[in-house]
């Protein structure tokens, strides 16, 4: 009966206790989860750097919005709206 009691007090009170594993359990689900979604982060930007290498139009679409890239042929017009 002794034997019994403390190995309860080990199994719940004492270091190792279940109350940790199921802590740590949580944890590692969490972490698998945000791993997963770092992963398709991952995909999808490997994507956009093998579209961006490989890609004219992209890079032409980048030029235009990023550094006000104009073609030849074209015209740039802004329109100021008044304050």
């Amino acid at each position: 009966m002794l034997l019994l009691a403390y190995l309860q007090y080990k199994l719940w009170v004492a270091d190792g206790r279940v109350q940790e594993l199921w802590t740590l359990e949580q944890r590692v689900e969490d972490l698998r989860s945000e791993n997963k979604t770092l992963r398709e982060r991952n995909v999808s930007l490997q994507a956009e750097v093998e579209n961006l290498k490989h890609g004219v139009d992209v890079i032409e679409e980048k030029a235009r919005q990023d550094l006000g890239l104009v073609g030849k042929d074209e015209t740039f017009i802004q329109f100021v709206e008044p304050k």
